[in-house]
């Protein structure tokens, strides 16, 4: 596996048990490349208590769909071309349509991807699965309410009974950083690549999510869809070695066919939607958020049961630091689920498949026929601006602490009670309709 291009891409990739010599060599390289010293890989919180992530039981997609397979409750198909590929995506009811296409080197199946070659990327709320041409495994990150996102890979070998081999704690070099604020998560990277995919490490990379600008995104990627007079990185590589940030952005812009610029019958669509990648780059991120919180209410809470009990208070003591904490975590999932600082679209953006309209049918909607789902794309994201992940597992299990006070923070934010410019991309009219969304739809989430 080479870490030091994996980053690029938002799914992590998990390494087979006989790869792992490599992978710590790379994987101290790659610490390096990111200015991470021994102090900072230390500092991994979540491999301790009360987190304990490489040895606390999972709940989650893949477990449970493991578990199926184990007890002979479903059948995972194999295609001769794909492998287990399609029968994953069925099994754990992820659409074809959410394809991307990554042509950087990334991965440990480097030498299979390039621009000619690139791999697939497909997810739910819930899931991602990458696929590569000819790959030895299917590469997994899924969604876990307690650990945040998990790492497996699946072996694409008909001779063994199909079996996710957990991640051993690799992935994390890479996928436990300021970028993924500092848990086990995934990210969306741009960086600019040269014709053979290989990324020009010297010339700077972007994390993005839904506060990037348009110029910034989807180095690396390729983009299917229009967006008027906006630019991107995207369908296009750096021709120039020694600037390899003059980008011929025009010729990437605005593109709805990839069929002349590699073959597309492999895949199980000829798109990678650019409404798709939009969605990625939020739901990425926003878990990260909610595992941040997660995480951070866990270790202030242990940390008080331990002084509470040194210093005979009582056990339910919440100390300074433990607010101040709570509060801070809180503040972060707040103004990313409202999407405090998003990018304004300055032109209407569409996709080339199903996907917007699939996604927009899956959530929940009030009696006026209103959806956290459904999509502006002219001028912003989403028509109701917060996050549709407030309705996941994630989500519902946060711990009570960080839970009651995001609770009560977006209510004094829907209600006007809070009218700091943090919150300004929220007009009157929008903060009436998402409260009134989630009360019909979440209607517990008031509830003390």
């Amino acid at each position: 596996m080479n870490c030091l291009i994996r980053y690029i891409a938002n799914v992590p990739t998990p390494v087979p048990r006989d790869l792992g010599q490599t992978v710590v060599v790379w994987g101290i390289a790659t610490a390096i490349l990111f200015g991470l010293n021994a102090n900072a890989l230390a500092q991994l919180e979540f491999e301790k208590a009360p987190i304990n992530y490489g040895d606390a039981p999972t709940e989650n997609p893949i477990t449970k769909l493991q578990s199926q397979l184990d007890a002979g409750q479903v059948r995972l198909e194999f295609d001769e071309q794909r492998g287990y590929l399609p029968g994953v995506l069925k099994l754990l009811d992820i659409s074809p349509a959410s394809q991307v296409l990554v042509k950087s080197k990334t991965s440990f199946q480097l030498r299979r991807i390039s621009p000619r070659h690139p791999r697939a990327l497909y997810f739910n709320d819930e899931s991602y699965i990458g696929w590569v041409q000819g790959g030895d495994v299917l590469e997994v990150m899924t969604t876990d309410p307690q650990l945040g996102e998990v790492f497996y890979t699946l072996s694409q070998d008909l001779d063994e009974p199909p079996q996710f081999v957990r991640d051993q704690g690799q992935c994390i070099i890479c996928h436990a950083s300021s970028r993924t604020q500092g848990v086990p998560g995934g990210l969306v990277r741009s960086a600019f690549v040269d014709p053979g995919g290989q990324p020009h490490f010297g010339s700077g990379t972007f994390n993005i999510d839904h506060r990037s600008p348009f110029e910034k995104r989807w180095g690396g990627w390729y983009v299917t869809g229009t967006h008027g007079t906006m630019r991107h990185m995207g369908n296009v590589v750096s021709e120039n070695k020694r600037k390899p940030e003059e980008l011929d952005r025009e010729a990437g812009a605005n593109v709805t066919d990839l069929s002349g610029r590699f073959n597309v019958s492999p895949y199980l669509t000829p798109h990678s939607d650019i409404v798709a990648l939009m969605v990625l780059e939020h739901q990425t991120q926003m878990q990260n958020f909610l595992t941040l919180a997660n995480f951070e209410s866990r270790y202030t809470a242990h940390s008080d049961s331990i002084m509470n009990a040194a210093l005979d208070r009582p056990p339910e003591f919440e100390s300074g630091a433990t607010k101040r904490r709570t509060a801070a975590a809180g503040e972060k999932l707040l103004r990313y689920l409202l999407f405090a600082d998003e990018f304004q679209l300055t032109a209407p953006v569409k996709g080339t498949t199903d996907f917007a309209a699939e996604f927009s049918q899956q959530g929940p909607r009030d009696s006026r026929g209103r959806s956290l789902r459904d999509f502006d794309l002219q001028t912003r994201m989403f028509k109701y601006p917060c996050s549709y992940l407030i309705y996941s597992a994630s989500f519902d299990r946060l711990p009570d602490p960080v839970k009651k006070y995001v609770t009560r923070r977006l209510k004094e934010v829907l209600t006007a009670q809070d009218t700091n410019d943090e919150f300004s991309n929220l007009s009157a009219d929008d903060r009436k309709a998402i409260r009134e969304i989630l009360t019909e739809t979440k209607p517990d989430l008031w509830q003390p």
